[in-house]
């Protein structure tokens, strides 16, 4: 490639960093304060993202200038280090998954039960039993349902422009 074909190329480079550190410049400049207000997620994706973005800027550079950065350069070592903070960051964000090896509390009851059926006395509290373990699983599944309805109102409400949420309709239609 010759020198007067990668001159285009260079000025958008420069364009381009320009650009970068007008953006950046607010952020960088006033920092604590920033984070000051955000909650404490917010603080910690705030801070990796900007040691990140310094991070890759340093890679870029070291590479710009023709050093071969291998896996135990010390750029690359921290670009790691960023990158597990990132992965314990998206750890916490997401809800642990349900446990799916629970104990059939009700099956176990019925199996009991009918295995139990000569003695009536002890027939009569499993099925009492049974009665009570229906009625705990129909509340718990009532109350996760109204904690996930709950959750995405207010995923709604946060995105949705003021005024304008799902609920604020519902209470003027109930009107």
């Amino acid at each position: 490639m010759d020198v007067t074909d990668i001159n285009p190329q260079l000025a958008e480079l420069t364009g381009n960093v320009d650009d970068l550190e007008a953006a950046l410049k607010p952020l960088i400049d006033d920092i604590g304060s920033i984070s000051s207000k955000l909650p404490l997620l917010d603080k910690a994706k705030l801070n990796v993202l900007t040691c990140y973005a310094i991070e890759s800027l340093l890679f870029s550079s070291l590479r710009l200038n023709g050093v071969e950065v291998s896996k135990d350069h010390p750029v690359m070592t921290e670009l790691t280090r960023i990158r597990q903070y990132f992965a314990k960051i998206q750890k916490i964000e997401t809800p642990p998954a349900e446990r799916e090896n629970t104990v059939n509390t009700s099956a176990a009851i019925r199996f009991i039960r009918n295995d139990l059926a000569d003695n009536k006395e002890i027939k009569d509290k499993l099925t009492e039993q049974l009665i009570k373990e229906g009625a705990k699983a129909a509340e718990t599944q009532e109350k996760k349902a109204e904690k996930k309805r709950q959750a995405e109102e207010e995923s709604t409400e946060q995105s949705a422009p003021q005024g304008r949420t799902k609920k604020a309709k519902r209470d003027r239609s109930k009107r």
